[in-house]
C-alpha cells in the first residue's frame, strides 16, 4: 500500500473526529480536499431506537488555491436537497464547483430531515407530500400555467419539461418531501446551522427559497459570524405569503401571519416589543401594475438587531413567481435597517429565469454575478 493510500485508509477508518463525522479527503487540480460532516443535533433517548435528531449534513469542498477569506454555506429550498448546488439535471457542474474554482471554500447543506440528514417521524412529525403539478407550475414550466404576470417570460429550463425527458426526470428524481411544520424547520435549521458556524467559523450564507426564512434567525443567533447573505429568491414576501391566482386578479394574501414579519420564529427587534406586544404591520401601495401590495412595519419601524451589519444581495429571476414580490422582501429589510442590494436579473441582461435558476441553462452567468458582488466587497 502506498503512503497516500495508507493515509486515506486511516482517515476512512475514523468514525468520529473532534465532534464531526468525516469522509476521506480527495484532491484534484482545483480541490485540496473534499469531505462531509454533520452539525448540531442530539441523541434523543426518549424516542424509539435513541436516534440522532436535529442534525444537518454538510458536504464541503476546499479549493487548492483559496482566494477568499470566508467559506460559502449553500442552503437549499423546499422539496430540494444540496444536490441543487452540486450539479444540474442536464449534467453540468453546479454552483458549488463554480465557487470552488473561484477560490471559495464551499459547504453544501442538507437540512434536518432531508437528504442525508435523516428524517425521523417521531421527532419531526408528518411530511408534506410531493406534488408533481406543483413542480411543473412553480419550478419547471410556469409559462404553461400563467399564474403570475411574468410567467410567460420563462425560457431557461434545460429540457422539454415532460416525463420521459432525461433532464426533467433527473430533476423530479431529486425532489423530496419536507417536514410539514415549517416553524419546526426554521427552529431546527437555526440551531443546526449555528452549530455548523461554530465548527467552521465566519461564513457567507447562500440561501434559496424556503431557506430564506432560515437566514435571519441564524444571523441573529451567531452575531458577527455571518458575514454576508446571498438571498436567492428568499422565502417571502413578508407578513403574508402570496397566493398566485392568474389573470385578472393575479394575487391574494394567504391568511397566515408570519409572527416576526420574515418567518415563524421570533426575531430580535430594537426597540424590543413589550411583553405580549405584537409587531404592527401595514400595507403599502403597489409599486406598479400587476404587482401585489407589500406589507411593511407600521412606522416608526423597529430595526432588526444585528442584521444591520450584514450586507444582503437579493436576487430575483425575470419569470419566477418571486418576480412579483421580492421587492416587498427587500423593502421590509431596508425599512428595518438592513443593507440590501436587490438585483432583478433582467435588469442586468440575464433573461428568462424561473425560481430554480441554479439548475437552468444560464446558471454559470448568475453564479458569476454572485461572485462579482462578493469580490467587490472583498469577501
Amino acid at each position: 500500500m502506498t503512503v497516500s493510500l495508507a493515509i486515506a485508509a486511516a482517515l476512512a477508518g475514523l468514525a468520529f473526529l473532534a465532534g464531526r463525522y468525516l469522509a476521506p479527503p480527495a484532491a484534484s487540480a482545483t480541490h485540496a480536499r473534499q469531505g462531509w460532516l454533520f452539525a448540531g443535533g442530539k441523541i434523543a433517548h426518549d424516542l424509539p431506537g435513541s436516534p440522532m435528531v436535529g442534525q444537518l449534513y454538510a458536504e464541503y469542498q476546499l479549493p487548492a488555491a483559496r482566494r477568499h477569506r470566508y467559506p460559502v454555506v449553500m442552503i437549499h429550498g423546499g422539496r430540494q436537497t444540496g444536490t441543487n448546488f452540486t450539479g444540474t439535471p442536464d449534467g453540468r457542474e453546479g454552483w458549488a464547483q463554480y465557487f470552488v474554482r473561484e477560490g471559495f471554500a464551499v459547504y453544501v447543506v442538507d437540512a434536518p430531515g432531508r437528504g442525508r440528514a435523516a428524517y425521523n417521524r417521531d421527532a419531526y412529525g408528518p411530511l408534506r407530500p410531493l406534488d408533481h403539478e406543483f413542480a411543473l407550475r412553480q419550478f419547471v414550466a410556469p409559462e404553461r400555467y400563467a399564474l403570475w404576470p411574468q410567467a410567460h417570460l420563462h425560457s431557461q429550463w434545460p429540457g422539454e419539461a415532460v416525463p420521459g425527458d432525461r433532464t426533467f426526470d433527473a430533476f423530479m428524481a431529486s425532489q423530496q418531501p419536507g417536514i410539514a411544520d415549517f416553524a419546526l424547520q426554521q427552529e431546527l435549521m437555526r440551531d443546526a446551522c449555528a452549530a455548523l458556524l461554530d465548527e467552521i467559523g465566519p461564513a457567507i450564507l447562500l440561501v434559496h427559497s424556503q431557506a430564506g426564512a432560515f437566514a435571519w434567525p441564524v444571523a441573529q443567533a451567531r452575531p458577527g459570524i455571518v458575514k454576508a447573505i446571498l438571498a436567492i429568491e428568499p422565502s417571502g414576501p413578508p407578513v403574508h405569503d402570496i397566493v398566485a391566482l392568474g389573470a385578472p386578479e393575479w394575487f391574494r394574501d394567504d391568511a397566515r401571519v408570519k409572527i416576526s414579519g420574515l418567518g415563524d420564529l421570533a426575531l430580535a427587534y430594537a426597540p424590543a416589543p413589550a411583553p405580549g406586544e405584537e409587531l404592527a404591520f401595514v400595507r403599502a401601495p403597489a409599486e406598479g401594475p400587476d404587482l401585489p401590495r407589500c406589507w411593511l412595519q407600521q412606522e416608526p419601524a423597529r430595526r432588526l438587531v444585528g442584521l444591520d451589519s450584514i450586507p444582503v444581495l437579493l436576487v430575483s429571476g425575470e419569470a419566477s413567481y418571486h418576480a412579483s414580490y421580492d421587492h416587498c422582501t427587500a423593502a421590509y429589510l431596508q425599512q428595518a435597517g438592513v443593507e440590501v442590494d436587490h438585483v432583478r436579473l433582467a435588469d442586468v441582461g440575464i433573461r428568462g429565469n424561473g425560481h430554480m435558476m441554479m439548475q437552468e441553462k444560464n446558471s454559470d452567468e448568475i453564479a458569476e454575478l454572485l461572485v462579482r458582488w462578493l469580490s467587490r466587497r472583498q469577501f
